[in-house]
């Protein structure tokens, strides 16, 4: 019996499509889905009878290479890779929903992936390491936030073949063999993700749509300092910290990002382009510390999604972040460890600011001791 080939371009009800797909994979059927790359062939994690079809429509056996575990967020991949290392939680945070697939060590025991049945496990994780991705299509996504469980997913094509681009490549490559395939057109980059090793060092695995060039500046460690206006206490911070973060690495201020490490800083109610105050300027001119340069900027979801430290000036900041941001409330603290508010020196005279900046300061060098710094 042909495949059912769905156009959900023209569909009415695009709710009835994921329904449609959501109980093929139920059922144990296999399904071709359209995602921001190639297409994809996928079978329900939980449901080791189509995980076997799928190796046989493929014609690979298990674990070669191995197949892909799509999740609906990254907080989902974290059940079955609880040990993600900072720079992977990193990828994850900045790149999903997205074109790259993060492959991480199978290593704790708590790991949902303990869960699934053998042969899904021995297809998933052949050497001991797992690859997880979350694609950027909204049918795909769709499906996997109503599935209990994720799904295993490879390229719609049989080994050593080209990649589908279109439904109807998948057509022509398995036929009768699967149930149930969408096509939304073209494939919008119509290349695979890159495929990313990300433990202590960032290794591309397999090049594809995001480049290794882009994936060094999204592996970047990022410390983000938030205070009101973003004049006067978070451009201090941020100056002082690439001072002091530069001497401990051994580098200066401005080779900062080609070491791994991002500092900036931002305002709950900051405009646009604003410079420091005056006496801002003036008390870190001494220290070697230029803020001229500096422009004010609000805080964003952007700066919020890829920042690893949002260090508050007070705990009212941290409080209003967090209500915007929930997800972040285990990456938000007050810069200082005892919660302790850093004073606005705003209208104050210099000596203000210079008691902000020894607090800045003293603050700091507490902070930047909990942190592992990237490797070379």
């Amino acid at each position: 019996m042909p495949p059912l080939v769905i156009d959900i371009r023209h569909a009415e009800d695009s709710r009835d499509v994921v329904h449609r797909a959501v109980q093929a994979l139920h059922e144990g059927q296999l399904v071709v889905f359209p995602t921001e790359t190639v297409y994809a062939l996928a079978a329900s994690a939980v449901h080791e009878g189509a995980v076997r079809r799928l190796l046989q429509v493929k014609r690979r056996l298990p674990g070669r290479p191995p197949l892909t575990l799509a999740t609906k967020s990254a907080d989902e991949a974290l059940d079955y890779i609880p040990r993600m290392s900072p720079l992977a939680l990193r990828l994850a945070r900045r790149c999903w929903p997205g074109p790259v697939t993060l492959v991480c060590p199978d290593n704790h025991p708590a790991s949902l992936l303990r869960r699934l049945p053998p042969l899904t496990r021995q297809a998933l994780v052949p050497a001991g390491r797992l690859g997880v991705r979350v694609p950027f299509h909204a049918t795909i996504l769709d499906t996997l936030r109503m599935l209990p469980a994720p799904i295993v997913i490879t390229s719609a094509n049989r080994t050593g073949e080209s990649a589908a681009l279109v439904a109807g490549d998948a057509v022509k490559a398995f036929g009768e063999e699967v149930q149930l395939i969408l096509d939304d057109g073209r494939s919008r980059f119509g290349q695979c993700s890159t495929v990313v090793e990300a433990t202590d060092r960032l290794q591309i695995l397999r090049p594809g749509v995001v480049s290794e060039q882009t994936l060094k500046r999204l592996s970047a460690m990022m410390i983000l300092f938030v205070c009101t206006g973003n004049t006067c206490r978070s451009p201090m911070a941020e100056g002082i910290c690439r001072k002091m973060v530069a001497e401990r690495l051994g580098t200066t201020p401005e080779e900062l990002h080609d070491r791994g490490v991002l500092i900036m800083s931002a305002g709950i109610a900051a405009g646009l382009g604003g410079t420091a105050s005056p006496e801002a300027v003036e008390v870190l001119r001494p220290d070697g510390i230029d803020l001229t340069p500096h422009e004010s900027q609000p805080v964003t979801e952007q700066l919020i999604r890829h920042a690893d430290y949002i260090w508050t000036m007070t705990r009212s900041h941290r409080q209003a972040i967090v209500e915007q941001w929930p997800e972040a409330a285990n990456r938000a603290a007050v810069l200082s460890l005892d919660a302790r508010d850093i004073a606005d020196p705003i209208g104050g005279p210099v000596e203000y600011y210079r008691r902000c900046a020894d607090q800045i300061r003293q603050e700091l060098g507490r902070r930047l001791e909990e942190i592992s710094w990237p490797q070379l």
